[in-house]
């Protein structure tokens, strides 16, 4: 039986899964996830085969979020689940320690494949984000400029544009008001932007959010 952790923040999404997996003979949801401290609270209480992550949920998520478990739990078997098919979100995911990545328009075959596989250990990818990531490696020419960011400086520039201000990113990602407004200047500075507006439109055009 694979004991599956599900995180996700929106109940009918959640309940969808479960009501698939219930019909699963070798699959069991053995716990519930709404944000990155009840994942790590949930991780903390019980032993899951996997966790099937969504990337986007209140609190510590993406790949800050892949990071701290990666720590606490170097053999964790996580699969992300993440409505975004861009090749950039999916290869931070990947090499913040996800061991798979599939979107929510995937059928759920793809989506029951995958579990199986990160549950035994394999390494599973979809087919259109395998795609994108591929042509995004052999690409040539200038690399877009958020490529460059560190990790904690994408997080920074993720709660950003959801229009977050300094003291509640701090709060989010337990760092200090300084140490968010450095990051929030270097991001901007290696971007080559100067307001939260041109990061905000230089997202949506990249279709790195919604």
């Amino acid at each position: 039986m694979i004991r599956i952790v599900l995180a996700e923040d929106h109940a009918i999404v959640r309940a969808g899964l479960k009501q698939m997996f219930a019909i699963m003979p070798d699959m069991e949801v053995i716990a519930e996830a709404v944000d990155g401290d009840s994942v790590l609270d949930c991780l903390r209480q019980t032993r899951c085969d996997i966790l099937l992550l969504d990337l986007n949920m209140p609190g510590l998520s993406g790949a800050d979020l892949i990071a701290r478990v990666r720590s606490h739990w170097p053999q964790q078997a996580i699969l992300v689940l993440s409505m975004h098919d861009t090749a950039q979100i999916a290869s931070r995911a990947l090499k913040a320690g996800a061991n798979g990545y599939v979107t929510k328009d995937s059928e759920p075959e793809v989506l029951l494949n995958a579990i199986r596989k990160v549950a035994a250990g394999g390494r599973f990818i979809s087919a259109e984000v395998a795609q994108k990531l591929a042509l995004q490696a052999t690409t040539t020419g200038e690399q877009l400029p958020h490529i460059s960011l560190s990790e904690r400086e994408f997080g920074v520039f993720k709660c950003l544009i959801l229009g977050m201000g300094v003291n509640d990113i701090a709060e989010q990602m337990h760092i200090s008001n300084k140490t968010v407004s450095t990051h929030k200047a270097r991001l901007l500075e290696k971007m080559h932007l100067s307001s939260v507006a041109e990061l905000t439109r230089y997202a949506m055009d990249n279709q790195l959010f919604d």
